[in-house]
This record gives structure tokens, sequence and C-alpha cells, in this order.
């Protein structure tokens, strides 16, 4: 055996960023950790490359000339060919709200600048993992979900979910009565490093209510008193929520 090692691709990551002198240090940094890596200096570049080529994962600058990272992940949301692209956003903003601002745009994580490579690379392998899970359509009751069009129904009806109230459904319908505490939820959705308040739960649950449930139509997200949340359709103590 020879003294070199041959590092396995991780996959194809897209990365937009226009900093150039950024740019080439987290090519080479992702590079070396064994991914391939495609750059681009603005969100036009990126639609192009996209247009063409199905990367892994994008890691978005969230502060890019012309078109923001922000405004790319809506448009790449809004494409059904990459509507389950994992996206990661990359910013210097720190603020709470900008943190639940990026994800609820569809953003799967988010990392504030600057960030070390050991972390973008933990972050990137738990979105290739979790991309890469099963795809089989997930039903539960009536409610049937699929992770690779994102197309949810019930009862043969297509509803119409943000991608917070997509990314509840899809752990809970993954979990089925399953109770989840809150703080399991925020970790869960929002990552173990943006600190977003306990009542963002019980907002984003209100909605996801207001989008599955039709007239005449059982509540299958049931609040568990003094514990948290499930997907279930038998009899659960509830209080309000």
């Amino acid at each position: 055996m020879s003294g070199s090692t041959t590092l396995r691709a991780k996959g194809l990551i897209l990365v937009v960023e226009d900093d150039p002198a950024l740019s080439l240090m987290m090519r080479y940094n992702l590079e070396q950790r064994g991914y391939r890596v495609e750059m681009a200096g603005d969100a036009e570049t990126a639609l192009e490359f996209l247009a063409t080529s199905r990367p892994d994962a994008a890691v978005l600058d969230w502060m890019l000339p012309g078109l923001s990272g922000l405004d790319l992940c809506r448009r790449i949301r809004s494409n059904p060919a990459l509507r389950d692209l994992p996206v990661l956003l990359l910013t210097a903003r720190s603020e709470e709200q900008d943190a639940i601002r990026g994800l609820d745009t569809g953003a799967d994580d988010y990392l504030i600048k600057p960030c070390s490579i050991d972390t973008l690379d933990a972050r990137l392998r738990a979105l290739l993992r979790r991309h890469q899970s099963s795809y089989d359509v997930l039903t539960f009751a009536d409610i049937t979900l699929d992770p690779e069009t994102h197309r949810v129904e019930r009862g043969g009806r297509l509803l119409s979910l943000g991608p917070t109230e997509y990314r509840l459904l899809d752990l809970l319908i993954r979990n089925p009565r399953k109770v989840f505490s809150r703080e399991d939820l925020l970790r869960r959705i929002w990552g173990q490093n943006i600190h977003v308040e306990i009542r963002t739960i019980d907002v984003h649950i209100r909605r996801l209510r207001k989008a599955i449930n039709g007239p005449n139509e059982i509540d299958l997200v049931r609040t568990v008193r003094a514990a948290g949340y499930a997907l279930d359709d038998g009899p659960i103590a509830q209080e309000g929520g």
C-alpha cells in the first residue's frame, strides 16, 4: 500500500459565496474533507448551474450581490426538481428572527460566520444523511407525505404547507404516536445552536393544524398535557394549543 490516502467523495456541494478569499478557502477545505465542490459568486450563476446539474447540497451566503441567498433559497424551493435539495444558509446575521426567517424560507440549516470547517463539515454530513434516507411515501391515517416531491395530501386533498410546517409534519409522521416535547421539536427543527423561543413551536403547530385539518376532520396533531405534541388518531388527554 502507498502512503497516500484516496478520500471517498462525500457528494457534490454547491457553494454560493461572493468573497473570493473565503470561496477559495471553503473550496480547498471542503475538497480536503472529500467533497466535490462547485463555486458560484452570485445567485444568477448558481441558478444557471442548477438548471443543468443537481448537487447533493447547497451552501448559500445570505448577503450576495443582486439576488440574495434568501431569495435564491426561495427559488430553489419553488422548483419541483430542487424542492428537496438540502440547503444550508451561511451568514453573519446572528439575530434570532433572522434564523427563523431563513429556516421559514426553506433552508434546512443555518450557520453564523465565522464558523470552523469542522462545524460546516458536521452540518453538511448531517444534512446529507437526513436527505439520503428512504424516499418511500409516508402515511398516517388519511394523510400521505411524499418526501421526494414534498407533496402532502389528506383524504386525496392536496395540502399547502409552509417549509417549517412541512418539516414538523415530516418528523411527526415518521414517528407516529411518539410525544415530542417543545424542546425536542425546537432542537430537531431549528438545530442545537439556534436560540428560538418555546412559543415559536406553538405558533407553527397552530399553522400545521390549520393546513391539514378540513371541516369535520379529526385533528391528528394532539397536544399532550404537560408533555408536548404527537401525531395520533387515538384518545389522548389534551390542552388547548
